[in-house]
């Protein structure tokens, strides 16, 4: 049986859900990833809160670099908020997708932003 992209994502991503969980001690650091854009969220699954959201539509976040550069950007604005609001450690949850490229970006542009993944 053949299962187009989107759908071996979604398989993929619930396979890695049943294993990663956010609490409010260690929220859990959602991507989502669209063609043009990158989204994440700090989620704090046991009370269903998202505690910091960005993407590359906030401000501060250069549009007119490569899209990993953008991510990277998207994942310090994010370690910005997180540690403004005293969330320190997070668990990383990659939604599915193969970690490198723009997720990876996102997550080491968080680290260098402060958190721990």
């Amino acid at each position: 049986m053949k299962f187009k992209k989107e759908n071996r994502r979604q398989r993929i991503h619930y396979r890695i859900r049943k294993k990663v969980q956010g609490t409010a001690e260690r929220p859990r650091l959602s991507v989502y990833r669209s063609n043009k854009s990158i989204y994440c969220q700090v989620i704090d699954d046991v009370a269903g809160r998202t505690l910091v959201a960005a993407s590359t539509f906030d401000e501060g976040i250069n549009r007119s670099v490569p899209k990993a550069d953008q991510a990277r950007q998207v994942g310090k604005v994010l370690a910005e908020k997180a540690l403004a609001q005293k969330i320190s450690v997070v668990v990383f949850d990659r939604g599915g997708y193969l970690y490198h490229g723009r997720v990876k970006a996102l997550a080491d542009g968080a680290r260098e932003g402060g958190l721990k993944l």
